[in-house]
């Protein structure tokens, strides 16, 4: 009989003190408001989950002043889809197919973050997922609470 009675109090706290099930959430795409995915490479650019953005990597074939700023003005974009600027970025992944040149050109992002600058990694790899892409640049950034 007192096992009866306790179960289901057992029940009430195991219930009450778990994690949630699934995680909240939420996505964003370019300009395309229906799916906020591409389902065709099987990716979002945005995906927030409690206060902290992922960003999928913006794409340049050239890695020129001109090239970089394009990036990094797609990267702009894509934390103002959530309201964010790169002040809350805390982490940049840079790949490039030739550091090299992304070194020397290493000034054009620097005028982004205004001298507060995120943990970052930079690694020079054979190909991206692009075949003409020199310069991919991801991003995680954390929303105040």
């Amino acid at each position: 009989m007192k096992y009866l009675i306790i179960l289901p109090f057992l029940l009430f706290f195991s219930n009450a003190f778990s994690q949630e099930k699934q995680i909240k959430k939420e996505k964003w795409h370019w300009n395309n408001n229906k799916l906020k995915q591409d389902t065709t490479a099987g990716y979002c650019q945005v995906l927030k989950v409690d206060n902290v953005l992922y960003i999928s990597g913006a794409v340049t074939n050239n890695i020129t002043p001109e090239g970089i700023t394009s990036v990094y003005n797609d990267l702009r974009a894509s934390l103002a889809s959530f309201g964010a600027t790169f002040e809350n970025v805390v982490k940049e992944n840079l790949y490039t197919t030739d550091i090299d040149e992304m070194k020397k050109f290493n000034y054009v992002r620097k005028k982004f973050y205004n001298n507060d600058f995120p943990a970052a990694t930079w690694v020079q790899v054979q190909r991206l997922y692009m075949p003409k892409a020199k310069l991919e640049i991801e991003l995680i950034a954390h929303l105040p609470k």
